[in-house]
């Protein structure tokens, strides 16, 4: 069995420690014999690194441990690179969730304008990754994580060869969820599931091919407030709790408005504790305060992606790829999250059909902001970002999106060569 190196690109991120258990778990089938946890971030890298060393060490996994700044060095002859970076870190998303708020929009870190700000730091910074995995690497794949990871993902395709596959833990939960609620095993659940990344809906479950999709609704629905609840009714699907965002704008913003801190700032606050944690050198696995962050069964997706790849097994996950007619109501060139069957070659999207017309809207509309919104990245140009403002649902606005846009680029002028050039 051939082994194998990963490289982590954001490896001091609080997060890594749920990853690496994946990884220790099960390198008796995807065998890694190299770790390489590469970050900016020299405290934070030596903080996480520190419990990660501990934690192979105490599990006798034989996984030789690199800790780089050098890029170069992390990704020489890897064979898997996992992208979980957070360009202007925990700072400048609270910045993404603050400036919308001026405008009288919501501010969330992967839709709307802060998801918007947060894609044009990130892309550029991603096609640079690419072309060093593109140099450094022979044809190493390459685990989108990084946010906005449908957009990152289309950028990564469109612009670059690397072999990229999008990935989220927003469907993994939706398995966990459904195998507790019925009482079953989450590997007999298949899920009609179609949209894109922060902007989906599961149309039917199966369990060994049966359809439960009732039963699973009439159970949810018991847990939902009285407007969610509704909406299930409505559409008789069950949607990503994203699409509270346009759902339920007006009642969200005014929330946002009255709240005293961000998600972010509580975010901001999480990570210092864990970080504080993760010193101590007692600890020897991921603490329980880690599902205080966000991003649960993340290392159960990333290592089954990763697994059957490299054991060609050609099972079904759901992930972010080309749409190449997966949803005909899509543009074949843009990324889609939907099930694939996942072997050597990658992901194959499965056929999806058509979108219901209730969906269908709002799916083409998002989809044809995101495409804006990687081209505006990539050529700094600032005729398309204003259009994929005014084309998205939460902005919509020429007067909002100029002004918004302005300060966007001036806050984040530092991150953003692209647009100053001129």
């Amino acid at each position: 069995m051939r082994q194998l190196i990963l490289t982590v690109i954001g490896g001091g991120s609080t997060y890594t420690p749920e990853l690496v258990e994946g990884v220790i778990k099960n390198t008796d089938v995807f065998p890694v014999k190299e770790l390489r946890l590469i970050d900016i971030d020299d405290e934070k890298l030596n903080i996480v690194g520190g419990l990660v060393r501990r934690m192979i060490e105490s599990s006798n996994a034989p996984i030789k441990l690199i800790l780089t700044k050098e890029r170069k060095v992390a990704l020489e002859g890897t064979d898997f690179v996992i992208s979980q970076i957070r360009v202007g870190g925990v700072k400048a998303r609270i910045r993404d969730e603050k400036i919308p708020l001026e405008f009288g929009i919501i501010g969330q870190e992967t839709t709307g304008a802060g998801g918007f700000a947060n894609a044009l730091r990130t892309i550029p910074v991603m096609l640079d990754i690419a072309k060093d995995i593109e140099e450094l690497t022979n044809n190493a794949w390459l685990i989108n994580f990084t946010n906005p990871s449908g957009i990152v993902t289309e950028a990564l395709l469109r612009y670059s060869k690397v072999k990229t596959i999008g990935l989220c833990n927003v469907p993994i939960n939706f398995f966990y969820r459904f195998a507790s609620i019925l009482g079953i095993d989450i590997k007999d659940i298949y899920l009609d599931y179609v949209g894109l990344n922060h902007l989906s809906w599961v149309r039917k479950v199966y369990h060994k091919g049966n359809d439960v999709t009732k039963e699973v609704i009439e159970k949810i629905k018991g847990n939902l407030p009285q407007k969610e609840r509704e909406i299930v009714e409505l559409i008789d699907m069950i949607p990503n709790s994203y699409l509270h965002y346009y759902y339920f704008r007006d009642e969200v913003l005014e929330t946002q408005k009255n709240s005293e801190k961000t998600r972010g700032e509580i975010v901001l606050e999480v990570e210092e504790k864990l970080l504080e944690k993760y010193k101590d050198e007692s600890l020897k696995e991921k603490p329980p305060e880690l599902s205080q962050r966000g991003g649960a069964h993340y290392s159960d997706a990333a290592v089954e992606l990763m697994k059957s790849i490299y054991l060609d097994r050609k099972d079904i996950q759901i992930v972010n790829v080309l749409n190449n007619g997966s949803i005909t109501d899509l543009p074949d060139n843009g990324v889609v999250e939907v099930p694939c069957v996942i072997g050597s070659n990658g992901a194959m999207p499965i056929s999806m059909g058509r979108l219901e017309p209730y969906i269908r809207g709002l799916t083409q509309t998002v989809k044809y902001y995101e495409q804006l919104t990687v081209e505006s990245a990539v050529e700094g140009n600032i005729t398309k970002a204003k259009q994929a403002l005014l084309v998205h649902p939460l902005v919509g606005a020429k007067a909002v999106a100029d002004g918004l846009l302005e300060r966007i680029l001036e806050e984040n002028r530092e991150f953003l060569p692209q647009f100053f050039r001129r």
